[in-house]
């Protein structure tokens, strides 16, 4: 099965995708550098897994690695407006940790607005976000993520760890999926 055959078009190349990792390393090796808390990227599963493991290996300063597994998504492509925890965070040093949650995509915003509430309210020193993507026109919730990587329109999109019915994670780029095969 060729999962190209799949995609409209090609919305971020493999090359500009590994620009945007490097630049937004380079913000946040400058925003931490001395902050004297611990940095923990929280990757979000599963779809951060490709986005988090590129970006840290261009963070240059010291950082840990940890993951959650948090859901508003069942298996359509609608969020269903609700935020299911499905693997938490347990750490016993949160209060000298400062996070940055790494997600691959906001949409509506609710997940990452709740998740970031949650995680201050766990006693985190700080928390702030990464996005690879942000779809500011789908956004229910007042939400603006701390660092992203390239704002896009309102399409499906697939590759670089974002699937649809968990394929498609694989393509080393982010393409715009033919609707054909999600309204199937």
């Amino acid at each position: 099965m060729d999962l190209n055959s799949d995609v409209e078009k090609v919305l971020i190349s493999e090359n500009r995708l590994a620009e945007t990792v490097r630049r937004i390393a380079q913000e946040i090796d400058r925003d931490y550098a001395g902050s004297g808390y611990k940095l923990l990227l929280l990757g979000i599963l599963k779809g951060s897994v490709v986005f988090m493991g590129d970006l840290m290996k261009q963070i240059k300063i010291p950082v840990e690695i940890d993951f959650m597994k948090v859901s508003s998504y069942g298996r359509s492509t609608v969020s269903s407006g609700s935020v299911n925890i499905l693997l938490d965070l347990y750490r016993k040093d949160l209060a000298q940790v400062d996070i940055l949650v790494v997600e691959d995509i906001i949409d509506s915003g609710r997940t990452l607005s709740y998740l970031c509430e949650y995680l201050k309210l766990k006693g985190a020193h700080s928390v702030k976000t990464v996005t690879l993507l942000d779809k500011p026109s789908r956004r229910e919730v007042e939400f603006t993520p701390d660092y992203v990587g390239a704002e896009i329109p309102d399409e499906f999109v697939v590759g670089y760890g974002l699937d649809y019915a968990e394929q498609y994670r694989t393509l080393p780029y982010v393409g715009v999926l033919k609707p054909e095969v999600y309204n199937a």
